[in-house]
């Protein structure tokens, strides 16, 4: 079998138009090439999403590396906002444009080219995974989730864990990811008494309350950082009443806020304290607040060691860059994996990732296979 073109790859899978939920064919192309070289290949779909298993080695083998990624990704706006086709894979100057190029079909289509030649060319004592999924970018409900779930049922499991998604900030190399920060959304519903602006002491203002929480919740400090994360954040995103009279008191006003926090919390310990904060003031004014919440995702952490050290090894080697070892950014599908495995991630220069006119240079896809290459090789040496 020739070695697999990522950059054809690339292109193959830009051109499938899957918007979250939607496939549009990109893992059927994924299916058809993982099958035809030799990968055990299943679906794990679930609620209508598709999910890619493929396996090549023995089932439950105690050396087996696993890649996750996905191939779904968020709309394109307005089309006449780009300068070449959003599904087109157009290559020019060395660059190649579409929705996805960057977040993260090159990813993918480098692991799965890296994987197929390496089987290929030197069959491994043991096994490798590719669990792809459909549902990253919309509420990942029904992705990975589905994926792990389908892996458990069936006895199928990995050793470690590689997520290809884009990691680093400027350079080809730069920055791993060891862990990601916890994410949760707040919802607060604040209850008061509608009245006449020009008679408050009738009315009962949600107003001041909602305020007096927002800038309590907002100004304080969670905590100052711990060795491998940032200090955690609390966003406060919007503040609503939907009320256009200026001569009337609203019965309610809603607020929102999202945090991003590190291991010195948990979702569970930060929701106990915003329904302490909420209760505080509630009690306070006299009014009733509604807290509702959201947990996306915990914060975790692999620490460094052997497969940090594996990881960091290759994309040096390959890039001639020495990756630093990052929980930074939002959140990922690596918060699912990392209960069923160690799990770190890497992959390309996330600069136009879900921008219009998103590109990637397609040498970076290339350099990306080939550290993906030097992994496996190392790995199973």
């Amino acid at each position: 079998m020739q070695p697999v073109d990522s950059v054809a790859l690339t292109a193959d899978l830009v051109r499938c138009a899957s918007v979250t939920p939607e496939d549009a064919g990109a893992l059927d192309v994924l299916h058809d090439l993982l099958s035809s070289a030799g990968f055990d290949c299943a679906w794990a779909d679930r609620a209508g999403i598709r999910n890619l298993f493929a396996r090549f080695g023995p089932k439950g083998h105690a050396r087996t590396f696993g890649f996750n990624g996905h191939t779904d990704v968020v709309p394109i706006g307005n089309p006449d906002d780009w300068s070449a086709p959003p599904f087109g894979a157009e290559v020019r100057d060395g660059i190649m444009y579409g929705r996805g190029t960057t977040d993260m079909k090159s990813g993918v289509a480098a692991f799965a080219a890296a994987a197929i030649d390496f089987v290929t060319q030197t069959p491994p004592d043991g096994a490798i995974i590719l669990a792809i999924t459909g549902d990253e970018e919309g509420d990942a409900i029904d992705g990975t989730t589905a994926l792990l779930s389908y892996m458990d049922a069936q006895d199928e499991a990995m050793s470690v864990c590689l997520v290809g998604e884009p990691t680093c900030p400027e350079t080809m190399g730069e920055m791993m990811k060891i862990g990601r920060r916890g994410s949760m959304t707040a919802w607060f519903t604040v209850t008061g008494v509608q009245g006449h602006s020009a008679y408050p002491h009738r009315a009962k203002n949600p107003l001041p309350p909602l305020m007096r929480l927002t800038d309590k919740l907002a100004t304080h400090e969670l905590d100052k950082g711990t060795d491998h994360f940032d200090p955690s954040t609390l966003a406060v995103v919007t503040v609503d009443t939907g009320n256009p009279a200026t001569n009337v008191i609203p019965a309610q006003a809603r607020a929102t806020v999202n945090i991003r926090f590190n291991d010195t919390h948990s979702g569970d310990s930060l929701s106990a304290w915003l329904k302490a904060q909420a209760d505080a003031v509630a009690v306070g004014y006299g009014v009733d607040i509604e807290v509702n919440i959201k947990i996306s995702g915990e914060s975790f952490l692999t620490p460094p060691g052997p497969l940090s050290d594996l990881v960091a090894k290759a994309v040096e080697a390959e890039t001639g860059v020495a990756p630093v070892l990052s929980t930074s950014g939002g959140t990922s599908d690596a918060r699912f994996v990392k209960d069923h495995c160690p799990v770190v991630e890497f992959g390309l220069v996330g600069q136009s990732m879900h921008k219009v006119d998103e590109h990637v240079h397609v040498d970076h896809i290339r350099q990306l296979k080939s550290t993906y290459s030097r992994i496996l090789k190392d790995y199973f040496e």
